[in-house]
């Protein structure tokens, strides 16, 4: 049997199990804009267990997602410790990029920025993950333009990105706008009325004996293709392109012919390459000055550019589609999607979600950041964002070393916690008190904390109609009533919920927000 090419490392084979938690509203540091409503999302919290929270509501929704991961680079710095082992890292990158993949539409792809501390190992196991068939490209950022003469070996200039899609069969990158620069080819000298051209070559580099005859151009110049080439047309073709003015020879009648293509023709844009130059969309420096309009004194270290997202952006998405970015940092991604009229998620798990994400798109909506790409869009403000913190673990162990509901939860809270873990939807009916959480149309959820009996199970019996099945989660219950109903389940919280996933447990983290960048010696 052929064995499944992977990569393998230590503590592979241990699988993180987190605790789907619920996210918490916070009306306090939202941001509803003018309208009062926002779908999009900025969420402070480990991205992990963020991502495990969004899990069941937006499987399958997110159109692109871009993550700027921790590099691994094993330098220390000023807001985290970038000193992971490599195995480390793997654990930790691997269960996100799961539930990302999950989270893409079938037309969605991810784009992930890396370097070459971790960049190869990433591949491998965004191949396993994603499948090697829907790797895409790799992207080269040109990502600064100075030489690191005090580097050891070589001056670091750029980054990668990796890019896979969801489904490659599916899904295609879209067009690249044309740029004014890159309609300065086309003239109209001729005044055709069909609008500006541009002219190509009329012979082909691989020759067709057939298509090797004279032309006569309009001033009686006799001309031949080029030695080892023919001419691209037939005879009877040629005339036919001549009638309909296509061929251009020249003002002066004299030149060899050569072949119009109007931009009407040609499509609306551009297929992008794998090399982008920072005068494109900008480095490291361009990102550096954009932060500095949040927070002057304490400048986040690693930025991207607002044109290198909106590149991004444009190619993997339409107005209107989910963004996802789950290492969010300084915001930027988010405040890009903003400005181009897409949906967004956004996760940040250290204070920079208040103290760069917040503030940033606070400006963004206001209209107040005209930095980045502002200019270009027109951006004016608008829009929207709740604000959400994930809740805390739903089950503690007591002085006695047994396994408890967290004081913290509500009765709601604690009600929409374990439709989660149940996979159910909390969506209380007005009318059924025990129809709080729905699977499918005849399958529900109940959660309680009073003690159920048999006699309170024969009132809710009373009230169900034929085929409608019930769970009831509760905290204690009579024996007689686990087995009264066929069609009633009773399970006693929180032991039915131990063996789903590892609670109380917050160490997940990555413990770092962004690899750092030194500062640039000139040469």
């Amino acid at each position: 049997m052929s064995k499944k090419l992977e990569l393998t490392w230590y503590g592979k084979d241990k699988p993180i199990k987190p605790e789907p938690r619920i996210l918490i509203k916070d009306d306090k540091n939202s941001n509803l804009g003018k309208d009062g409503t926002a779908e999009n999302l900025l969420i402070h919290g480990d991205n992990l267990l963020a991502l495990k929270a969004l899990e069941q509501t937006y499987t399958g929704k997110v159109k692109c997602a871009y993550i700027d991961p921790p590099y691994n680079t094993g330098a220390a710095f000023e807001h985290y410790e970038d000193n992971l082992e490599h195995s480390t890292w793997l654990s930790l990158i691997k269960p996100r990029l799961e539930i990302l993949r999950n989270l893409l539409s079938e037309d969605g792809s991810i784009w992930i920025s890396i370097d070459d501390d971790e960049g190869h190992y990433l591949k491998v196991l965004c191949d396993e993950i994603f499948g090697r068939n829907n790797f895409i490209n790799t992207v080269i950022w040109h990502k600064k333009h100075t030489r690191a003469n005090d580097a050891r070996w070589f001056s670091d200039n750029h980054d990668f990105i990796l890019v896979y899609a969801k489904n490659k069969e599916t899904w295609k990158p879209n067009l690249l706008p044309r740029t004014e620069e890159s309609k300065q080819g086309y003239k109209n000298p001729d005044n055709d009325p069909r609008g500006i051209w541009a002219s190509g070559p009329c012979h082909a580099k691989t020759p067709n004996e057939k298509d090797i005859y004279p032309i006569s151009t309009p001033s009686g110049r006799i001309v031949m293709p080029p030695a080892g080439t023919s001419w691209r047309f037939s005879k009877i073709k040629f005339q036919e392109l001549i009638k309909d003015n296509r061929i251009w020879f020249g003002e002066k009648g004299d030149n060899i012919p050569r072949y119009k293509r109007f931009i009407t023709e040609v499509q609306n844009g551009f297929v992008p390459t794998t090399l982008w130059f920072r005068e494109e969309v900008g480095d490291n420096q361009e990102a550096k000055q954009e932060v500095k309009t949040i927070d002057e004194v304490s400048v986040f270290p690693t930025p991207k550019p607002e044109r290198l997202i909106e590149r991004i952006i444009t190619l993997a998405s339409n107005p209107n589609d989910l963004v996802l970015d789950s290492f969010l940092g300084s915001g930027t991604t988010a405040a890009v999607a903003h400005k181009m009229g897409r949906r967004w998620i956004g996760i940040e798990m250290g204070q920079h979600a208040y103290t760069h994400c917040k503030v940033r798109l606070d400006k963004v909506i206001s209209g107040e950041d005209q930095g980045g790409i502002s200019k270009a869009v027109n951006w004016q403000g608008g829009g929207g964002y709740t604000f959400y913190t994930l809740a805390p673990s739903l089950i503690n162990i007591d002085s006695f070393g047994q396994p408890v509901i967290n004081e913290e939860y509500s009765p709601d809270m604690l009600s929409a916690a374990v439709a989660l873990h149940e996979g159910f939807i909390y969506k209380p009916d007005d009318s059924l008190f025990w129809k709080q959480s729905v699977s499918s149309e005849k399958s529900f959820l109940f959660v309680t904390t009073r003690h159920v009996t048999a006699a309170y199970l024969q009132s809710i019996q009373n009230t169900m109609q034929e085929e409608e099945y019930l769970t009831i989660a509760c905290t204690s219950f009579d024996s007689a009533a686990a087995k009264a109903y066929t069609n009633i389940t009773v399970k006693k919280i929180p032991q039915m919920l131990l063996e789903k996933c590892e609670f109380g447990k917050t160490g997940y983290s990555l413990n770092i927000v962004h690899p750092p960048v030194y500062e640039e010696d000139d040469e």
